[in-house]
C-alpha cells in the first residue's frame, strides 16, 4: 500500500507540475511555486514565469531565443488584457509599460544583453510588487 501511495503522489506531482500556466487549476499551483499573492489583476504567475524564463535565456546570452520566448509573454498578456485591465488600470498599465520595455530591448536592431536583462528584471520586480499589493 505505501508503494501505491508513493506512486500516486508522484503521478499527481508530475501532472500538477506539467500543467500549462493558463489552464484552470494552475493558478493555485503557480501561487505556491512563486509565493505571489493574487493581485487585483488576478494571477500574475503565468506571466511572471514567462518573464523569468526569458531572463534566464538572456542570462545565457542567447538573445535570439529570448526574443522568441518573450513573444509568448506578449501574446498571453495581450490575450488577457480585456479581462485584467478593467480590474486595475494603473497596475495593468504599469506592467504593460515594463513588458513594452523588455520587448523593445530584445527587438532592438542590436540588442544588448545587459539592457535586456535589466528590462526583464524590472518587469519581474514590477509583477512581484503588484502581486504583493
Amino acid at each position: 500500500m505505501p508503494i501505491r501511495s508513493a506512486l500516486s503522489a508522484v503521478a499527481i506531482a508530475a501532472t500538477v507540475l506539467t500543467l500549462p500556466p493558463m489552464l484552470p487549476g494552475a493558478t493555485a499551483v503557480a501561487a505556491v511555486r512563486t509565493g505571489l499573492a493574487m493581485s487585483a489583476l488576478g494571477d500574475l504567475n503565468p506571466y511572471r514565469a514567462i518573464a523569468s524564463d526569458t531572463l534566464k535565456i538572456v542570462d545565457t546570452g542567447d538573445l535570439a531565443a529570448a526574443k522568441t520566448r518573450v513573444k509568448d509573454l506578449e501574446t498571453a498578456w495581450d490575450d488577457a488584457e480585456a479581462g485584467m485591465k478593467p480590474k486595475d488600470r494603473t497596475s495593468w498599465s504599469s506592467i504593460d509599460k515594463s513588458i513594452d520595455a523588455a520587448l523593445n530591448a530584445l527587438r532592438a536592431d542590436a540588442p544588448k544583453q545587459a539592457q535586456c536583462a535589466t528590462a526583464l528584471r524590472v518587469l519581474v520586480a514590477k509583477m512581484d510588487d503588484v502581486g504583493r499589493a
